[in-house]
């Protein structure tokens, strides 16, 4: 049975009739159409859903749509403002922290979220703080200098 569900999605106050019990993941790619999150394993452990609830990092596949009702969620295609990308964003994009692509998204929403608690990390707390979101393609080493220049551009330097 389906219920009105009222949130903030990517900055928009959202109300929507739906299925409480479906997965975040779904309602955002099916219903919402924003395709930018991915299915990864669907157990919450490769970090491919990755969106921000409330600035927090949280794996979309495990979530109910339900439980973000009064929240504000962020998806990856909520990070650029005005057609500019988000620090995060372009940094990838700079150090071609990417492979297949597959897993980038979860990849920017995960360091977005962790370099808001973390602003001037080290390179072991980046690698501790993105290791649960797994890349088979191997641009470790580039993702980590990613999230090394964006938090220098997020801090106002270059």
């Amino acid at each position: 049975m389906e219920e009105t569900i009222k949130f903030q999605l990517n900055g928009k106050q959202t109300e929507t009739q739906i299925d409480p019990a479906q997965t975040l993941l779904w309602a955002l790619r099916n219903h919402f159409e924003l395709t930018g999150t991915k299915f990864g394993c669907g157990m919450g452990f490769c970090g491919a859903c990755t969106v921000l609830i409330d600035n927090e990092p949280v794996r979309s596949c495990q979530l109910a749509v339900a439980e973000v009702a009064g929240k504000s969620v962020v998806t990856v295609e909520g990070l650029a403002t005005n057609g500019k990308l988000h620090p995060v964003q372009k940094a990838f994009v700079e150090h071609d922290a990417l492979q297949c692509g597959f897993c980038t998204p979860g990849m920017i929403m995960n360091a977005t979220g962790f370099l808001m608690k973390n602003p001037s990390p080290s390179v072991q707390q980046i690698k501790e703080g993105m290791e649960n979101n797994l890349c088979r393609c191997g641009a470790h080493m580039r993702i980590i200098e990613a999230v090394q220049t964006a938090s220098k551009e997020l801090k106002g330097g270059k």
